[in-house]
Protein backbone atom coordinates (compact mmCIF):
# COMPACT_ATOMS: atom_id res chain seq x y z
CA UNK A 1 0.00 0.00 0.00
CA UNK A 2 1.36 3.62 -0.76
CA UNK A 3 1.43 6.07 1.61
CA UNK A 4 -1.25 8.38 -0.01
CA UNK A 5 -3.89 5.68 -0.02
CA UNK A 6 -3.22 3.94 3.21
CA UNK A 7 -2.17 7.21 6.06
CA UNK A 8 -1.98 4.19 9.27
CA UNK A 9 0.74 1.64 8.68
CA UNK A 10 0.33 -1.74 8.71
CA UNK A 11 1.25 -2.26 12.27
CA UNK A 12 -0.57 0.18 13.21
CA UNK A 13 -3.96 -1.17 11.77
CA UNK A 14 -2.99 -4.61 13.38
CA UNK A 15 -2.33 -3.12 16.51
CA UNK A 16 -6.12 -1.12 16.27
CA UNK A 17 -7.44 -4.38 15.51
CA UNK A 18 -5.91 -6.03 18.11
CA UNK A 19 -7.10 -2.97 21.07
CA UNK A 20 -9.97 -3.44 20.08
CA UNK A 21 -10.34 -7.21 20.56
CA UNK A 22 -8.79 -7.35 23.56
CA UNK A 23 -7.06 -4.22 24.76
CA UNK A 24 -7.27 -2.65 28.27
CA UNK A 25 -8.50 0.58 28.37
CA UNK A 26 -5.05 2.17 28.97
CA UNK A 27 -3.83 0.64 25.32
CA UNK A 28 -7.09 1.75 23.73
CA UNK A 29 -6.19 5.44 25.27
CA UNK A 30 -2.45 5.47 23.68
CA UNK A 31 -3.50 3.92 20.76
CA UNK A 32 -5.64 6.80 20.13
CA UNK A 33 -3.20 9.31 21.00
CA UNK A 34 -1.48 7.64 18.10
CA UNK A 35 -3.54 7.49 15.78
CA UNK A 36 -4.59 11.15 16.39
CA UNK A 37 -0.86 11.92 16.57
CA UNK A 38 -0.68 10.90 12.91
CA UNK A 39 -4.14 12.63 11.87
CA UNK A 40 -3.06 15.77 13.32
CA UNK A 41 0.38 15.82 12.07
CA UNK A 42 -0.98 15.08 7.87
CA UNK A 43 -4.39 16.54 7.53
CA UNK A 44 -4.06 19.00 5.48
CA UNK A 45 -2.91 16.28 3.06
CA UNK A 46 -5.69 13.38 3.56
CA UNK A 47 -8.05 12.90 1.30
CA UNK A 48 -11.59 12.56 1.98
CA UNK A 49 -11.29 9.13 1.94
CA UNK A 50 -8.36 9.07 3.99
CA UNK A 51 -10.08 11.03 6.02
CA UNK A 52 -12.99 8.86 6.26
CA UNK A 53 -10.86 5.96 7.65
CA UNK A 54 -9.63 7.92 10.96
CA UNK A 55 -13.37 8.73 11.40
CA UNK A 56 -13.99 5.08 11.29
CA UNK A 57 -11.19 4.47 13.37
CA UNK A 58 -11.82 7.28 16.23
CA UNK A 59 -15.41 6.72 16.67
CA UNK A 60 -14.88 2.58 17.37
CA UNK A 61 -12.19 4.10 19.96
CA UNK A 62 -14.28 6.78 21.80
CA UNK A 63 -16.74 4.15 22.44
CA UNK A 64 -14.27 2.29 24.36
CA UNK A 65 -12.20 5.14 26.76
CA UNK A 66 -12.45 7.32 29.11
CA UNK A 67 -13.96 11.15 29.51
CA UNK A 68 -11.02 12.47 29.96
CA UNK A 69 -9.43 10.96 27.07
CA UNK A 70 -12.25 12.04 25.22
CA UNK A 71 -12.15 15.47 26.05
CA UNK A 72 -8.39 15.20 25.09
CA UNK A 73 -8.88 14.60 21.60
CA UNK A 74 -12.02 17.24 21.24
CA UNK A 75 -9.48 19.75 22.27
CA UNK A 76 -7.41 18.31 19.58
CA UNK A 77 -9.43 17.77 16.88
CA UNK A 78 -11.60 21.11 17.37
CA UNK A 79 -9.66 23.49 15.54
CA UNK A 80 -8.64 21.37 12.69
CA UNK A 81 -10.90 22.40 9.32
CA UNK A 82 -10.95 18.81 7.94
CA UNK A 83 -11.00 16.86 11.03
CA UNK A 84 -13.54 13.75 10.70
CA UNK A 85 -16.73 15.35 10.54
CA UNK A 86 -18.82 12.06 12.02
CA UNK A 87 -16.07 11.90 15.36
CA UNK A 88 -16.88 15.44 15.51
CA UNK A 89 -20.44 15.27 15.65
CA UNK A 90 -20.59 12.59 18.11
CA UNK A 91 -18.21 14.56 20.27
CA UNK A 92 -20.50 17.71 20.13
CA UNK A 93 -23.46 15.28 21.59
CA UNK A 94 -21.62 14.18 24.38
CA UNK A 95 -23.51 14.89 27.61
CA UNK A 96 -20.06 15.52 29.08
CA UNK A 97 -20.08 19.27 28.94
CA UNK A 98 -16.01 18.84 28.94
CA UNK A 99 -16.02 16.68 25.46
CA UNK A 100 -18.16 18.75 23.80
CA UNK A 101 -17.42 22.28 24.31
CA UNK A 102 -14.19 22.15 22.82
CA UNK A 103 -16.08 21.33 19.09
CA UNK A 104 -19.29 23.20 19.82
CA UNK A 105 -17.27 26.17 20.50
CA UNK A 106 -14.54 25.96 17.80
CA UNK A 107 -15.09 23.14 15.22
CA UNK A 108 -16.09 24.59 12.21
CA UNK A 109 -16.79 20.85 10.93
CA UNK A 110 -20.21 21.76 12.76
CA UNK A 111 -22.86 22.61 10.27
CA UNK A 112 -26.44 24.80 11.47
CA UNK A 113 -28.42 21.78 11.23
CA UNK A 114 -25.88 19.91 13.97
CA UNK A 115 -25.44 22.81 16.18
CA UNK A 116 -29.40 23.67 16.20
CA UNK A 117 -30.29 20.02 16.98
CA UNK A 118 -27.70 20.83 19.77
CA UNK A 119 -28.67 23.83 20.91
CA UNK A 120 -32.58 22.30 21.49
CA UNK A 121 -31.73 19.05 22.97
CA UNK A 122 -28.53 19.40 25.44
CA UNK A 123 -27.63 21.37 28.43
CA UNK A 124 -27.07 25.22 29.25
CA UNK A 125 -23.70 24.69 29.19
CA UNK A 126 -23.92 23.36 25.91
CA UNK A 127 -25.71 26.89 24.64
CA UNK A 128 -23.07 28.46 26.31
CA UNK A 129 -20.52 26.35 24.28
CA UNK A 130 -22.32 27.56 21.06
CA UNK A 131 -22.48 31.12 21.88
CA UNK A 132 -18.86 31.78 21.91
CA UNK A 133 -18.25 30.63 18.13
CA UNK A 134 -16.75 32.89 15.79
CA UNK A 135 -19.77 33.19 13.30
CA UNK A 136 -23.04 32.39 14.57
CA UNK A 137 -25.81 31.91 12.19
CA UNK A 138 -29.68 33.38 13.02
CA UNK A 139 -31.16 30.09 12.67
CA UNK A 140 -28.96 28.66 15.31
CA UNK A 141 -28.90 31.88 17.62
CA UNK A 142 -32.98 32.12 17.54
CA UNK A 143 -32.29 28.71 18.86
CA UNK A 144 -29.94 29.88 21.78
CA UNK A 145 -32.35 32.82 22.21
CA UNK A 146 -35.46 31.01 22.85
CA UNK A 147 -34.06 28.22 25.13
CA UNK A 148 -30.82 29.92 26.73
CA UNK A 149 -30.72 31.46 30.02
CA UNK A 150 -29.59 35.11 31.02
CA UNK A 151 -25.50 34.10 30.79
CA UNK A 152 -26.02 32.18 27.34
CA UNK A 153 -28.39 35.10 26.25
CA UNK A 154 -25.91 37.68 27.56
CA UNK A 155 -22.85 35.56 25.94
CA UNK A 156 -24.67 35.31 22.68
CA UNK A 157 -26.02 39.62 22.56
CA UNK A 158 -22.39 40.38 23.02
CA UNK A 159 -20.65 38.06 20.06
CA UNK A 160 -20.07 40.17 17.68
CA UNK A 161 -20.25 37.40 14.99
CA UNK A 162 -23.86 36.71 15.64
CA UNK A 163 -26.50 37.05 13.53
CA UNK A 164 -30.00 37.30 14.61
CA UNK A 165 -33.19 37.22 13.00
CA UNK A 166 -36.43 39.50 13.26
CA UNK A 167 -37.81 37.25 15.51
CA UNK A 168 -34.53 36.75 17.26
CA UNK A 169 -34.55 40.42 18.23
CA UNK A 170 -38.08 40.78 19.18
CA UNK A 171 -37.53 37.72 21.48
CA UNK A 172 -34.67 39.79 23.01
CA UNK A 173 -36.33 43.27 23.18
CA UNK A 174 -39.00 41.13 25.17
CA UNK A 175 -35.97 39.54 27.44
CA UNK A 176 -34.48 43.22 28.33
CA UNK A 177 -36.94 44.38 29.96
CA UNK A 178 -35.83 45.10 33.83
CA UNK A 179 -32.23 44.06 32.26
CA UNK A 180 -30.25 47.05 32.15
CA UNK A 181 -26.93 45.08 30.86
CA UNK A 182 -28.88 43.06 28.23
CA UNK A 183 -30.68 45.84 26.68
CA UNK A 184 -27.79 48.08 26.68
CA UNK A 185 -25.80 45.10 24.57
CA UNK A 186 -29.12 44.75 22.23
CA UNK A 187 -28.70 48.73 21.78
CA UNK A 188 -25.29 48.96 20.34
CA UNK A 189 -26.42 45.82 18.11
CA UNK A 190 -25.90 47.67 14.20
CA UNK A 191 -28.28 45.31 12.76
CA UNK A 192 -31.18 45.85 14.95
CA UNK A 193 -34.79 46.84 12.86
CA UNK A 194 -34.91 50.16 13.33
CA UNK A 195 -39.05 49.51 15.25
CA UNK A 196 -37.63 47.24 17.44
CA UNK A 197 -35.09 49.62 18.55
CA UNK A 198 -37.49 52.26 19.06
CA UNK A 199 -39.71 49.71 21.66
CA UNK A 200 -36.23 48.79 22.98
CA UNK A 201 -35.68 53.01 23.56
CA UNK A 202 -39.30 53.36 24.94
CA UNK A 203 -38.64 50.42 27.33
CA UNK A 204 -34.99 51.03 28.69
CA UNK A 205 -34.31 52.66 31.92
CA UNK A 206 -32.71 55.68 32.36
CA UNK A 207 -29.57 53.86 33.18
CA UNK A 208 -29.82 52.19 29.70
CA UNK A 209 -30.23 55.47 27.95
CA UNK A 210 -27.37 57.62 29.52
CA UNK A 211 -25.05 54.31 28.57
CA UNK A 212 -26.32 54.02 25.15
CA UNK A 213 -25.91 57.91 24.92
CA UNK A 214 -22.28 57.57 26.26
CA UNK A 215 -21.42 55.11 23.56
CA UNK A 216 -22.84 57.42 20.77
CA UNK A 217 -22.36 60.53 21.52
CA UNK A 218 -24.37 62.42 18.81
CA UNK A 219 -27.33 61.42 20.90
CA UNK A 220 -25.68 63.18 24.14
CA UNK A 221 -27.86 65.09 26.09
CA UNK A 222 -30.70 64.15 23.04
CA UNK A 223 -32.57 61.38 25.18
CA UNK A 224 -34.49 62.78 27.69
CA UNK A 225 -35.40 60.44 30.97
CA UNK A 226 -38.91 60.60 30.37
CA UNK A 227 -40.25 57.63 27.65
CA UNK A 228 -42.62 59.40 25.25
CA UNK A 229 -39.54 61.77 25.46
CA UNK A 230 -36.74 58.97 24.12
CA UNK A 231 -39.00 57.05 22.11
CA UNK A 232 -39.79 60.58 19.93
CA UNK A 233 -36.35 62.04 20.14
CA UNK A 234 -34.65 58.44 19.42
CA UNK A 235 -36.73 58.51 16.22
CA UNK A 236 -35.45 60.86 14.28
CA UNK A 237 -31.33 59.89 15.53
CA UNK A 238 -29.57 58.62 13.03
CA UNK A 239 -27.38 56.25 14.98
CA UNK A 240 -31.02 54.81 15.37
CA UNK A 241 -31.45 54.46 11.96
CA UNK A 242 -29.68 50.67 10.82
CA UNK A 243 -28.40 50.67 7.37
CA UNK A 244 -30.90 47.42 6.15
CA UNK A 245 -33.93 50.25 7.17
CA UNK A 246 -32.28 53.24 4.98
CA UNK A 247 -31.91 50.52 2.03
CA UNK A 248 -35.43 49.45 2.52
CA UNK A 249 -36.70 53.24 2.59
CA UNK A 250 -34.88 54.07 -0.41
CA UNK A 251 -35.85 50.94 -2.03
CA UNK A 252 -39.61 52.30 -1.70
CA UNK A 253 -38.60 55.35 -2.75
CA UNK A 254 -37.32 54.42 -5.89
CA UNK A 255 -40.24 51.93 -6.76
CA UNK A 256 -42.49 55.33 -5.81
CA UNK A 257 -40.51 57.28 -7.92
CA UNK A 258 -41.00 54.94 -10.93
CA UNK A 259 -44.71 54.43 -10.18
CA UNK A 260 -44.79 50.99 -9.27
CA UNK A 261 -45.13 51.38 -5.32
CA UNK A 262 -49.29 50.31 -5.14
CA UNK A 263 -51.32 48.25 -2.65
CA UNK A 264 -50.40 44.70 -4.23
CA UNK A 265 -46.61 45.62 -3.36
CA UNK A 266 -47.32 47.18 0.57
CA UNK A 267 -49.56 43.69 1.16
CA UNK A 268 -45.83 41.78 -0.78
CA UNK A 269 -44.10 43.51 1.86
CA UNK A 270 -46.21 42.81 4.75
CA UNK A 271 -46.79 39.28 4.29
CA UNK A 272 -43.20 39.01 4.08
CA UNK A 273 -42.67 40.61 7.62
CA UNK A 274 -40.73 43.61 6.14
CA UNK A 275 -41.67 46.09 8.65
CA UNK A 276 -39.38 48.99 7.04
CA UNK A 277 -40.36 48.46 3.54
CA UNK A 278 -44.08 48.22 4.77
CA UNK A 279 -43.78 51.16 6.63
CA UNK A 280 -42.35 53.50 4.04
CA UNK A 281 -44.91 52.23 1.65
CA UNK A 282 -47.95 52.91 3.51
CA UNK A 283 -46.56 56.33 4.10
CA UNK A 284 -45.81 57.17 0.36
CA UNK A 285 -49.37 55.76 -0.51
CA UNK A 286 -51.28 58.17 2.52
CA UNK A 287 -48.56 60.79 1.42
CA UNK A 288 -47.02 61.30 5.09
CA UNK A 289 -43.62 61.48 6.45
CA UNK A 290 -42.06 58.29 7.44
CA UNK A 291 -41.91 59.34 10.79
CA UNK A 292 -45.42 59.63 11.16
CA UNK A 293 -46.69 56.72 9.40
CA UNK A 294 -44.15 54.79 11.58
CA UNK A 295 -45.36 56.58 14.89
CA UNK A 296 -49.05 55.87 13.81
CA UNK A 297 -47.61 51.75 12.98
CA UNK A 298 -45.99 51.15 16.34
CA UNK A 299 -49.12 52.13 18.69
CA UNK A 300 -49.97 49.17 20.89
CA UNK A 301 -53.79 49.09 19.24
CA UNK A 302 -54.02 49.11 15.58
CA UNK A 303 -56.21 52.27 15.21
CA UNK A 304 -53.07 54.00 13.55
CA UNK A 305 -52.76 51.24 10.82
CA UNK A 306 -56.20 51.66 10.02
CA UNK A 307 -56.51 55.25 9.59
CA UNK A 308 -53.24 55.17 7.42
CA UNK A 309 -54.72 52.56 5.66
CA UNK A 310 -58.04 54.38 5.15
CA UNK A 311 -56.40 57.47 3.64
CA UNK A 312 -54.26 55.18 1.39
CA UNK A 313 -57.28 54.12 0.17
CA UNK A 314 -56.37 50.33 0.40
CA UNK A 315 -58.78 47.20 1.02
CA UNK A 316 -59.29 45.32 4.26
CA UNK A 317 -56.65 42.39 3.17
CA UNK A 318 -53.99 44.53 2.88
CA UNK A 319 -54.77 46.15 6.58
CA UNK A 320 -55.49 42.58 7.63
CA UNK A 321 -51.60 41.67 6.64
CA UNK A 322 -50.24 44.68 8.21
CA UNK A 323 -51.51 44.04 11.71
CA UNK A 324 -50.63 40.35 11.26
CA UNK A 325 -47.13 41.51 10.41
CA UNK A 326 -47.45 43.39 14.05
CA UNK A 327 -48.77 40.75 16.08
CA UNK A 328 -45.72 38.10 14.62
CA UNK A 329 -42.98 40.60 15.18
CA UNK A 330 -44.28 41.99 18.55
CA UNK A 331 -44.75 38.77 20.06
CA UNK A 332 -47.50 40.25 22.02
CA UNK A 333 -51.35 38.81 21.80
CA UNK A 334 -53.24 38.54 18.80
CA UNK A 335 -55.36 41.14 17.30
CA UNK A 336 -59.12 41.13 17.51
CA UNK A 337 -59.13 40.92 13.71
CA UNK A 338 -63.27 40.82 13.57
CA UNK A 339 -63.31 43.68 15.96
CA UNK A 340 -60.39 45.75 13.53
CA UNK A 341 -62.66 44.68 10.58
CA UNK A 342 -65.61 46.09 11.44
CA UNK A 343 -64.38 49.51 12.57
CA UNK A 344 -62.40 49.80 9.24
CA UNK A 345 -65.36 49.42 7.43
CA UNK A 346 -67.11 51.97 8.99
CA UNK A 347 -64.36 53.92 9.20
CA UNK A 348 -64.70 57.29 6.80
CA UNK A 349 -62.15 58.60 4.26
CA UNK A 350 -62.79 62.37 5.47
CA UNK A 351 -62.77 61.22 9.29
CA UNK A 352 -59.25 59.41 8.60
CA UNK A 353 -57.76 62.32 7.22
CA UNK A 354 -59.05 64.56 10.14
CA UNK A 355 -57.07 61.86 12.48
CA UNK A 356 -53.97 62.06 10.04
CA UNK A 357 -53.93 65.80 10.17
CA UNK A 358 -53.53 65.74 13.76
CA UNK A 359 -51.30 63.45 14.04
CA UNK A 360 -48.84 65.51 12.06
CA UNK A 361 -49.59 68.25 13.98
CA UNK A 362 -48.77 66.92 16.98
CA UNK A 363 -45.70 65.55 15.54
CA UNK A 364 -44.25 69.00 13.94
CA UNK A 365 -45.17 70.92 16.96
CA UNK A 366 -43.46 68.15 19.46
CA UNK A 367 -39.84 69.44 19.09
CA UNK A 368 -40.95 72.77 19.97
CA UNK A 369 -42.52 71.77 23.32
Amino acid sequence: MSSKSAPMSENLLDELQTTLEHGTVARRVETLRRVTDLFVNGAVDYSDEQIGLFDDVFQCLILHIETSAKALLANRLAPIDTAPPLTIRALAFDDVIEVAAPVLSRSERLDDDALIETARNKSQAHLMAISTRRVLSGAVTDVLVLRGNDEVIQSTVNNPGAEFSERGFTRLVNRAEGDDNLATCLGLRPTMPRHLYLKLIAKASATVRARLEAANPPLAGDVPTAVREATRRARSASSAIARETMIAHALVKSLYADGRLDEHQLTTFAEAGKFDEANASIAALANVPVSVAENMMMETRAEGVMILAKVAGVSWSTVKAIIDMRDELSGMEPTDIAACKATYERLRASTAQQVLRFHRMQQSAAPAA
